[in-house]
């Protein structure tokens, strides 16, 4: 292997880092909803109805986990992706496990269809999921390109 290629075998593609930041910043808000509903800070939650209120907040310590697991996972694996870390495969999958753990509590398992169940709240965690599962897919294809140490 000549240094050239070999220079170019270690740069990873352009889209690595655009994908990379947009994902921690699409990350990075998901872990801005968890502290503010964690710490119930009062303006962040103002709109939401006294029913959603009273959900979030008897939220079983389990549940607040795989919520936790799907948010700080994600931020780690674009942390990791961007740092081109392998392991950023298993932060997204558990990432996306957690989410799924925390949607099938709240829509399935209990009253959260009853309670947060409109369209709007449906449509956006499909798109979470699909996002979810799109990075932890392009994160195992540039593991396989080799972009990923």
């Amino acid at each position: 292997m000549t240094e050239a290629s070999a220079a170019h075998a270690w740069r990873a593609p352009r889209h690595l880092w655009v994908i990379g930041g947009l994902a921690l910043l699409w990350n990075a808000m998901g872990a801005m909803d968890f502290v503010m509903t964690q710490t119930r800070n009062a303006s962040y939650l103002s709109g939401f109805t006294p029913a959603q209120l009273a959900f979030f907040y008897s939220l079983p310590a389990w549940v607040i986990a795989t919520w936790a697991l799907g948010v700080w996972g994600g931020v780690l694996g674009s942390l990791l992706l961007l740092f081109r870390r392998r392991v950023a495969v298993w932060a997204f999958f558990a990432s996306l496990a957690g989410m799924v753990a925390t949607t099938i509590r709240n829509y399935v398992l209990s009253n959260g269809m009853d309670v947060i169940g409109d369209a709007f709240s449906l449509a956006f965690t499909a798109v979470i999921f699909l996002v979810a599962l799109g990075l932890l897919l392009y994160a195992r294809a540039m593991r396989a390109r080799g972009a990923l140490r």
